[in-house]
């Protein structure tokens, strides 16, 4: 319960402690450690297939 705190640093402890205990509560991404080789993947697939995009239509707003 915060309802006395001193300084900063006081309220920055706080913050970090309740990061620290939602991050227990976070999940791993399956399959992260082949996140790099489909980078790798990708950028392999879109070099030199994608061109430069020109907007110069004009936008109305609804």
């Amino acid at each position: 319960n915060v309802k006395r705190w001193r300084d900063g640093q006081m309220a920055l402890r706080w913050c970090a402690a309740g990061m620290v205990e939602a991050g227990k509560q976070f999940r791993r991404v399956n399959g992260h450690l082949y996140l790099p080789k489909l980078r790798a993947a990708l950028n392999a697939e879109n070099t030199g297939t994608v061109a430069s995009t020109v907007h110069d239509e004009e936008v109305v707003a609804a």
